[in-house]
């Protein structure tokens, strides 16, 4: 009988090998495993690796459950190489902190698959010879509900998958950027506000985010001022924010709290990944009207207060690259947020790219983005663009 390993391509064997050379976390259970302990791993199949990798492991990790901020769990994410041969040091690592999925287990990055776009966007870091480490972030793939957007869950993966790779047997990097788009972008915020309390002994260079998030009191009045009446995609993130209010508040049940007649509707957003679920949102009518009931009003700004960034002084350089007609994160948002982040004292390089939608403004931003990183990594000064005055 053939060897399994003599039917493998030479990817998908340099997969296999780099696998079977990360090391084993010795039978320790998540709760005997400090954070950010490789628990496990496996060769991404080559026909499931992102275009520009030599070669990709899976692998689960432990951490801290971000929501009580003590409790031990296993998180899983995925570590790319890129084609060639290590530098000196290792390969400078990117971490990349991915966009809104879902909340299902199936909507999980590392198995579920990635988008055209996100594929497209981190191709690109892997091509200019990046390693690219992508958590899919507590509850997504594994044990418990992801708690959407929630800074602390977001920022204790990312840190913890950082520190699982650069303490594992990978050619990666001691330094590391992050890197983020749209629910991702809040993650790389997160990340850098947290990392100086949760894990100080990373090198965290900078962070680049595109899409950002912002929620301060003037945003929230704004998007409760839409026409309560008329389907919006939005929908689909208002459900996966009421489903993290079940998590913050036991007593809260969506299902108690919405009409008979839209919970059907509504109990899909357990299951559906954000494309799928946006489409029902839409085909079935689902209006704003009728998921901001009284009793789900009242959990709004206990859901905002996870959203919370810990910090807008972040400490690190940050790049923020924004789409002139992004509609999911609109330009007022993100220019709120760089507004108030330099108010804080924080260095930020922001872009406007005109005519780009919030897809757009992550792909226009790669160059100016990867001109940025290496300035990072290469320990230059960030001078920023701050208004001044």
């Amino acid at each position: 009988m053939k060897s399994a390993f003599l039917t493998l391509s030479p990817v998908a064997l340099a997969a296999t090998f780099l696998a079977s050379c990360a090391p084993e976390a010795g039978g320790q259970t998540t709760d005997e495993a400090e954070p950010g302990t490789l628990i496990s791993q496996s060769a991404v199949g080559e026909g499931s690796l992102i275009p520009g990798a030599a070669s990709g492991v899976n692998f689960t990790y432990a951490s801290t459950n971000g929501l009580d901020g003590e409790s031990p769990i296993t998180v899983t994410g995925s570590i790319y190489l890129p084609e060639g041969e290590a530098p000196e040091g290792g390969w400078p690592l990117i971490a990349w902190s991915h966009g809104t999925v879902g909340v299902a287990d199936a909507c999980a990055p590392s198995t579920n698959g990635r988008s055209q776009r996100d594929l497209t966007y981190l191709s690109g870091w892997l091509e200019k010879g990046y390693a690219v480490v992508a958590s899919d972030y507590q509850g997504l793939g594994s044990e418990g509900v992801h708690p959407y957007m929630a800074a602390a869950p977001m920022a204790y993966s990312n840190l913890d998958a950082i520190r699982a790779v650069q303490s594992g047997n990978f050619a990666v990097s001691d330094a590391v950027v992050v890197t983020g788009q749209s629910q991702g972008a809040a993650g790389a915020i997160a990340t850098a506000g947290f990392a100086a309390q949760y894990a100080p002994e990373i090198d965290l260079r900078a962070i680049s985010a595109t899409g950002v998030p912002f929620f301060p009191p003037a945003i929230r009045e704004m998007m409760l001022s839409a026409d309560p009446n008329t389907p919006t995609p939005q929908n689909t993130y208002t459900l996966y924010l009421m489903i993290l209010a079940e998590e913050l508040d036991p007593t809260f049940s969506l299902e108690e709290s919405v009409g008979a007649d839209v919970w059907p509707t509504v109990a899909k957003a357990y299951d559906q990944c954000v494309f799928e679920l946006t489409e029902t949102v839409m085909e079935e009518g689902l209006t704003p009207a009728d998921i901001n009931t009284p009793e789900v009003l009242k959990r709004q700004p206990m859901v905002f207060g996870a959203l919370e960034y810990p910090t807008l002084a972040l400490g690190v350089p940050a790049f923020v690259g924004t789409g002139e007609v992004d509609t999911v994160t609109p330009l007022p948002m993100q220019q709120a947020f760089v507004q108030a982040s330099c108010a804080a004292g924080s260095t930020i390089e922001a872009r406007t790219y005109a005519g780009a939608d919030h897809s757009g403004g992550l792909l226009q931003s790669m160059d100016d983005a990867a001109a940025f990183v290496t300035k990072a990594f290469a320990g230059e000064e960030i001078a920023g663009n701050c208004p001044t005055g």
